[in-house]
């Protein structure tokens, strides 16, 4: 079964369409059941402009006793997010390692003029 999909704006794009197997699958490498997932697409606001719709969506992910809501302007960049909350499902993300500002200031006035 795959993830269930609800939407009170007209339904996702084909290319979210074609791109959500892969999701799936992915899902279900790190021991992740897609159909315990439920993604619901709303319009984030109130129309702006007179006569347009809203730039935004919400999107609501509810899986088991959790969930969680991100506001995205497509649904490609939903997606993505989501493909990426998989992929850290098998721990916690990496913090890059940089010179705090003390640091990055002595190595610049180190260096030869």
């Amino acid at each position: 079964m795959s993830i269930i999909l609800q939407s009170t704006v007209g339904g996702f794009s084909a290319q979210f369409m074609r791109k959500l197997p892969l999701v799936e699958q992915a899902m279900r490498e790190r021991g992740l059941e897609p159909s315990e997932f439920v993604i619901s697409k709303d319009y984030a606001g109130t129309a702006t402009i007179p006569l347009m719709g809203p730039f935004f969506f919400s999107y609501s992910v509810f899986f088991g006793e959790e969930n969680f809501t991100v506001t995205e302007p497509n649904d490609m960049v939903f997606l993505d997010y989501f493909f990426k909350r998989v992929l850290a499902a098998d721990g916690p993300p990496e913090l890059p390692k940089r010179p705090g500002l003390i640091r990055r200031l002595l190595g610049w006035m180190a260096q030869p003029v």
